[in-house]
């Protein structure tokens, strides 16, 4: 990741990113407001997430990162999991690097105190994120779910490429500082290394 505007905005591949927090446009309304909040509490936002508008036709992770030069260790997946545990529906973002996936019949399950595991139906998960299918991003989710992030992103060094909650754009930030967002839990092997 690189700062090509010297102002601290991160950069990488050819995209042209610009501050999320100035293109709202290009971030499902949750996503902006859940920005705009956490800006509020954390004066590192508005200089250190990004946000670049893609064609939606490239936005799955493979595509993108071929077209645009993109380092796939950057790349951070978001999928919605939930388990129960008789009565009781607990769900949660997780969010792994694209390298890995998430266990969900393990790992998550385990920590979401749920005997069954699975991924949240797309219709679900859209309608209750607000946020459309392929773009769900941890930034935004409602307030009942749990975000739980692969401490990969946690060195420092590692940035995240998300989801804006639209198909059209991706955020950008470093990956400590998505680690550092609200209700954010950090999970070491959340991600489970492919092969």
């Amino acid at each position: 990741m690189s700062d090509a505007s010297g102002t601290g905005l991160p950069s990488l591949g050819d995209l042209g990113w610009v501050p999320a927090l100035e293109r709202p446009d290009l971030l499902a309304d949750p996503v902006a407001e859940a920005l705009r909040v956490w800006a509020e509490a954390d004066e590192r936002v508005a200089g250190q997430v990004a946000v670049a508008e893609i064609d939606p036709d490239h936005a799955d992770t493979a595509t993108l990162n071929a077209v645009h030069g993109l380092p796939p260790e950057a790349s951070a997946n978001c999928v919605v999991v939930a388990g129960r545990r008789g009565d009781v529906e607990r769900v949660a973002a997780c969010v792994v690097p694209a390298s890995t996936f998430a266990d969900v019949n393990t790992r998550v399950r385990k920590l979401l105190d749920a005997r069954k595991a699975s991924f949240l139906p797309m219709d679900r998960a859209t309608e209750e994120s607000g946020m459309a299918y392929g773009g769900i991003t941890p930034i935004g989710v409602p307030s009942s779910w749990r975000v739980l992030v692969d401490s990969r992103f946690d060195d420092g060094a590692a940035p995240a490429l998300m989801g804006s909650g639209l198909r059209v754009s991706k955020l950008l930030m470093p990956g400590d500082l998505l680690c550092s967002a609200p209700g954010v839990e950090v999970v070491a092997d959340l991600g489970v290394v492919r092969g």
